[in-house]
């Protein structure tokens, strides 16, 4: 019999020796190891919900069990819990994308019984060789399966994934005294039920363990400091005067990298932190920040779940995320080991924009679904870049979409790519309808919480459907209990500063090299690199940037007009520090359906401007139909053909090449190569803007 003793020991390996075991923490360590049970654990960051099941992994394993298999979402959290296993002395090794060269030997610990815990990622789960070959051994002898930040399960959650949707064909294949683990910090009622009930297949009901969400050391404030350049100038005033080091998050990548930018011009030890950043830089950013050698990472969610960094001492949001479920997650990595850290909201008027545009990525229409199904052969497996010629989805949302078919059984995963499976498939629209009507719910709260004059911990708590929340309860600590500390104004002369830095226009952007594959499935003899395509070229900013993106999104929007004479200043700018190998000596406007006289008024301003000869309009072919491709290969092929050969007037030198948006640069390069067509021995590029 495993007694309270045991685990207190365990606990203080893991943690040091004046670590106590709580009583709710014993009652979830005696369920799985005693009572071998199911159970969800939703505990606020910070009360030690990775103690558990290190401490039932150790005692199930000297009990004779087989080793904890912990699906966990993100690299950091496998780092932090990797090197907390090992405090333990419990042998733990995971596999992931980063480690890729290690899971032969890993497979062959496992099967070998050398492991005590093996962190996988959840998308492992469906890779073939690992479903087929390490997962059936491991769902026939495991001690205990731990579902880490289980709210990913339901499509409910905030941060809902697909490969964690196949979590519930792993337990439903598990022996049926083999215990579950579900934990969480950020789960409403209606979570909670969604992922206890998957949790509960396979037989035997799950166990609820839910607290209370209070964070004591927290202080929550808002700041409305006013527009991007306000926000910023904030952030580096007063940057220096918060605890400790922190986490900066914004809204999108363009954000994290000009505030990253702006911050280090000014003196501040900071580093971007994205979803583009490469595994090993990112790891070590994290230790740059663990180790207090930066005072913020300015990071988007991809620094978010796991990150486990106690002593914590602030979270700023330059913009507010659309749920205050996410946000509730976010701030939550601050004060864990802390009496106090601060954690402000520095919200805009465009955080919605960027809202509706994830929005707009959600789930597809159902045709575009039931082709997907229909270009998958049983027999013939095909891969997703050779799939996206056939339906017209981009590569993210058919991944997204091949996910989810195949956790409803529609396809499935197998080597060499994706089959169909012959399975009737429901499109449940009903479903994908209440989900949005979620996320608008949602994201009206997240506006809600900032304009509040109630409590806002209290606020935060009661969208998670906190148990120990009661009525009228305040936390004494936030801005609106205790008081504003800090003041929204800012040195105008510091705003006009940062307005400067943040307004200077220009931004590389880079041709197109290859051409996307199965074209010929098109009908377009096009393939392997582009050898007669654009030089890399400019936009004047990104449509995401805190800096020129509000101003370029208000004219795009706008009806069509001359264009404004700063826009023409911006793009002199440009092309002033623009260090090209042969100047440009002419430059053509795009043809476009929306935006004629903004894009051939630019290009007629920088031919007076710049003595350049002014080659007019590259027209569009007569039957010629606007392009709303959504992937590479269809995009390729609407754009071919798409405008009649220019007459260059006898110009022999480069060609300036001016449209109003780019995105995914596929139609600057297929206009580029109809100009070179002509006789252009280069084309340049350039854009209002960029889409990101």
């Amino acid at each position: 019999m495993t007694d309270r003793a045991q685990a207190q020991e365990i606990l203080e390996q893991l943690a040091g020796p004046r670590a106590v075991l709580r009583d709710d923490q014993w009652t979830a360590i005696e369920a799985l190891v005693v009572h071998r049970r199911r159970a969800l654990v939703v505990q606020r960051t910070g009360w030690g919900k990775s103690a558990v099941y290190f401490i039932a992994a150790k005692l199930l394993r000297a009990a004779g069990h087989g080793p904890t298999v912990i699906v966990s979402p993100l690299l950091a959290l496998m780092r932090n819990q990797v090197a907390a296993a090992d405090r333990a002395g419990v042998h733990a090794a995971t596999i992931n994308s980063s480690n890729v060269t290690e899971w032969d030997e890993i497979h062959q610990r496992v099967r070998g019984g050398e492991l005590d815990v093996l962190l996988v990622s959840p998308e492992r789960l469906n890779n073939p060789d690992f479903r087929d070959a390490v997962l059936p051994a491991l769902a026939r002898d495991a001690g205990l399966v731990v579902v880490d930040e289980a709210h990913c399960v339901s499509d409910w959650g905030h941060d809902f994934r697909p490969d964690y949707r196949r979590i519930r064909t792993l337990i439903a294949e598990l022996g049926a005294d083999i215990p579950v683990l579900a934990t969480t910090a950020t789960a409403n009622d209606r979570v909670v039920d969604d992922v206890a009930a998957q949790l509960g297949v396979g037989g035997g009901d799950t166990l609820v363990l839910r607290g209370g969400l209070d964070r004591e050391s927290l202080r929550l404030s808002v700041v409305k400091a006013g527009n991007p350049a306000q926000r910023a100038a904030w952030l580096a005033a007063h940057l220096d005067s918060l605890p400790g080091s922190g986490i900066v998050y914004t809204l999108t990548v363009a954000q994290a990298r000009d505030i990253a930018a702006l911050l280090t011009e000014q003196g501040h030890t900071v580093a971007a932190y994205t979803g583009g950043t490469e595994a090993a830089e990112r790891e070590q950013l994290e230790a740059d920040l663990l180790a207090n050698r930066v005072k913020a990472l300015i990071a988007t969610s991809a620094l978010g779940m796991g990150f486990d960094k106690p002593d914590l001492g602030f979270v700023v949001h330059l913009g507010a995320p659309s749920s205050p479920i996410a946000y509730y997650q976010q701030v939550g990595r601050a004060g864990r080991s802390t009496d106090s850290a601060e954690v402000i909201l520095l919200p805009g008027r465009e955080d919605q924009d960027v809202w509706r545009y994830f929005s707009s990525v959600a789930f597809p229409q159902e045709t575009l679904v039931r082709k997907v199904i229909r270009e998958l052969d049983p027999e013939r497996p095909q891969s997703t870049a050779a799939l996206e010629p056939l339906v017209d989805l981009n590569r993210t949302r058919l991944e997204m979409v091949l996910k989810v078919l195949d956790v409803d059984g529609a396809v499935r995963r197998v080597k060499g790519g994706w089959v169909g499976t012959g399975q009737e498939w429901e499109y449940d629209e009903a479903r994908y309808r209440r989900l949005d009507e979620a996320r608008k719910r949602e994201q009206q709260a997240m506006l809600d919480y900032q304009t509040t004059d109630s409590c806002r911990m209290a606020f935060l708590r009661a969208q998670l459907d906190d148990p120990d929340l009661t009525e009228g309860e305040r936390c004494g600590r936030c801005d609106n209990c205790a008081g504003a500390r800090y003041d929204a104004d800012v040195d105008t002369t510091a705003v006009e500063d940062t307005r400067r830095r943040l307004m200077r226009p220009g931004v590389e952007i880079s041709p197109r090299r290859q051409w996307p594959s199965g074209l010929g499935t098109l009908g377009l003899d096009l393939r392997g690199r582009i050898t007669d395509g654009p030089e890399p070229g400019r936009v004047i900013g990104r449509l995401t940037d805190l800096g020129w993106g509000a101003r370029l999104r208000r004219l795009l929007d706008e009806p069509d007009a001359e264009v404004p004479d700063e826009v023409v200043d911006a793009a002199v700018q440009v092309l002033a520090s623009w260090d090209w190998e042969t100047r440009p000596t002419a430059v053509m406007a795009l043809d476009s359906d929306t935006h004629p006289l903004l894009i051939t008024s630019l290009a007629g301003a920088l031919a007076r401007l710049g003595r350049l000869t002014d080659l007019g309009v590259l027209p569009y072919a007569p039957g010629r139909r606007p392009v709303t491709a959504a992937n590479s290969a269809y995009r390729v092929a609407a754009l071919h053909g798409a405008w009649e050969s220019p007459d260059l007037g006898g110009n022999t030198g480069p060609v300036l090449l001016v449209d109003d948006v780019t995105d995914t640069g596929w139609t600057l390069t297929m206009a580029s190569r109809v100009v070179r067509a002509a006789g252009a021995p280069a084309v340049l590029p350039f854009a209002l803007a960029s889409v990101s």
